[in-house]
């Protein structure tokens, strides 16, 4: 078939014609909602949309390390302790999510089909540009859940660019699309202010600048700022001892992604944490 007949611009800018631009105009996703869902004050203070944080990334040795904590809640209740919020969308691409899970999904999704309908129909990888306002895009027209309050989601963008410049690149968001790119960590979540300030910490007067870490060295890291976080926000896990329950880890890297097995991130918080 061809492109022009489904409507889709050979050559794609990520801003005007791209895959959810397509899904709409063929009537596959839906608009924002016209109004807040509950009306009632008493119904609303029942009734509170599923959270999910806290999400860190730092660039160390052996490229980007991405992780979240496992704890999903609904105002003070915890509503599953074991939520992926680290997820890959394509092979050297990760989006860590925090915010509201359903909708953090949804873009997820959106964006993995965008990629791969891209690669397939222009025969190559969309361009780390392109994949960052691809994502940009999906946050701002989401801004109108964000405005009633029940879709408010921040993500951490982690990717290798194998063009010119072969370096892992890493990208924290607002809740309106802006994009920005961090040379060293980011954090977002209800827990992000102690992760940040930890990172701080660590990259400015710790043993090692976060570029020199090992990859073991990166794990503890990581597992040591969810676990301070969670000190002191209700709505980060950080690792849970009693039901042996740690973050989701992953790593991109010229190799592509790695998740860390939960076991290889038992043994590193047995030894150099715990």
């Amino acid at each position: 078939m061809d492109h022009s007949e489904l409507g889709f611009d050979q050559n794609f800018s990520g801003a005007a014609d791209d895959f959810p631009s397509l899904l709409r105009r063929k009537g596959l996703l839906g608009p924002a909602a016209p109004g807040p869902m509950v009306q009632n004050p008493a119904q609303q203070q029942m009734w509170q949309p599923t959270q999910a944080t806290t999400i860190l990334a730092f660039k160390f040795s052996g490229g980007v390390l991405v992780a979240g904590d496992r704890r999903a809640t609904a105002g003070n209740t915890v509503v599953y302790d074991r939520a992926d919020k680290v997820l890959e969308i394509d092979s050297n691409s990760i989006m860590a999510i925090a915010g509201v899970p359903a909708t953090a999904w949804e873009m997820a999704r959106v964006l993995e089909h965008s990629l791969q309908f891209f690669r397939r129909t222009q025969l190559q990888e969309m361009s780390v540009d392109g994949k960052v306002r691809a994502l940009s895009k999906l946050l701002r027209d989401n801004f109108g859940f964000v405005m009633q309050g029940i879709g408010v989601v921040v993500p951490i963008f982690a990717t290798y660019d194998g063009n010119s410049k072969p370096e892992a690149r890493l990208y924290f968001y607002d809740a309106m699309g802006a994009q920005f790119e961090a040379t060293d960590y980011a954090a977002t979540g209800s827990g992000s202010p102690a992760v940040r300030g930890i990172l701080y910490y660590e990259n400015t007067w710790g043993g090692k600048p976060l570029h020199n870490l090992s990859e073991d060295e990166a794990v503890s890291l990581a597992l040591r700022a969810l676990d301070t976080a969670a000190e002191s926000d209700t709505a980060t896990a950080g690792v849970d001892r009693s039901g042996k329950i740690y973050p989701i880890i992953k790593i991109v890297s010229r190799k592509g992604i790695t998740t860390l097995p939960q076991n290889k991130i038992a043994a590193v918080f047995k030894e150099m944490v715990a």
